[in-house]
């Protein structure tokens, strides 16, 4: 690893606790992100910042549907809590052949999209983009925090993916990502950000980009404000990170309940309820553990994707929610070699 700048560490965390009225009343601070928009967008800046990438760039183009099976794959099995499995120290599932289920924490990780719709299919793809490696730990760091509330890694990730500077977040997002994440790792979260455009550029911006990236891109922005005001609540990121209405029709060749082919060789399907909860399904077959010891599901190295386009795109966890641990699995797995 590469030494990280000891002065740089330090003022990284001074920032955290600094806050004045005027930041919280998004005053003499807002004008100053609006100038440091205005500043990174003259001169051609405009071009540039267009071309930056999201944050996270995952798409449905980035999915692998070869060997997916249909919504009809294991019907009539039961599956068994897939949360009762034992965990890597990573904590990844270690898995066994069988039919596995669980409800778990999932994140919204596409602002400015419709929430999941009846009918619409998801399947797996990879966490890509500039931010991957810091969302990901972010979802892994969650699951040891417990006293970390959903709601609040939920801001703190929309202001990750709408680009907004560390330095820039407002106190209580600062303090969530303080509690997820070491010095080292909170150095993560510069570079690639963008400053607030007013809102004549943000028009001029709008005319350069195609219809379905406008929303998106309106969206980031009116996060970065938020992010960045001190006060906002998970109600007003919810209002510019959710389009209101249904999305477009579901794509009929990609059916709700689609099973993915996972790159390890298991099968894996997402079942969404909102943004906030996923319902996970795998299948191992046996002969794959045979010849494939040593399996795992790591919930936050992968996407649920809409073929939807106007959809959100859910990063997963290993958290479930309301896990029943007096139930018992029938499945007998090997022991770990």
């Amino acid at each position: 690893m590469k030494k990280i700048n000891k002065n740089l560490i330090l003022g990284l965390i001074a920032c955290l606790f600094y806050t004045t009225a005027a930041q919280a009343q998004f005053g003499g601070f807002g004008k100053k992100l609006l100038d440091k928009g205005t500043e990174m967008a003259s001169g051609g800046g405009l071009n540039k910042i267009l071309k930056q990438p999201q944050a996270i760039t995952t798409n449905f183009k980035d999915v692998n549907k070869t060997g997916s099976k249909p919504p009809s794959f294991m019907e009539g099995q039961t599956p068994e809590p897939l949360y009762l499995l034992p965990k890597t120290p990573e904590g990844a599932y270690k898995l066994c052949a069988g039919f596995y289920e669980m409800t778990n924490k999932s994140y919204c990780l596409h602002a400015g999209t419709r929430g999941p719709s009846t009918g619409d299919g998801y399947m797996l793809a990879p966490v890509l983009g500039p931010k991957r490696d810091v969302v990901i730990l972010i979802l892994k760091h969650a699951e040891t925090h417990p006293d970390v509330n959903q709601r609040s890694i939920q801001v703190l990730l929309w202001a990750i993916i709408a680009r907004t500077k560390f330095a820039d977040f407002g106190t209580d997002i600062k303090l969530t990502a303080t509690r997820l994440l070491s010095p080292n790792e909170l150095l993560m979260l510069e570079g690639g950000a963008l400053g607030v455009l007013p809102a004549s550029l943000m028009e001029k911006a709008k005319n350069q980009l195609p219809p379905a990236a406008q929303s998106v891109f309106e969206a980031e922005n009116n996060i970065r404000q938020l992010a960045a005001s001190g006060n906002a609540s998970y109600e007003e990121m919810e209002k510019y990170a959710m389009l209101a209405g249904l999305a477009p029709a579901p794509d009929p060749e990609v059916p709700s309940g689609i099973w993915s082919l996972h790159p390890d060789g298991y099968y894996i399907r997402f079942y969404p309820h909102g943004y906030s909860q996923t319902t996970t399904q795998i299948y191992v077959p046996k002969e794959l553990v045979d010849a494939k010891p040593g399996l795992t599901y790591d919930g936050p190295n992968g996407i649920a994707c809409p073929a939807n386009v106007g959809a959100q795109r859910l990063a997963q966890t290993n958290e479930p929610l309301n896990p029943d641990h007096t139930k018992k699995l029938k499945t007998i797995c090997a022991p770990a070699p």
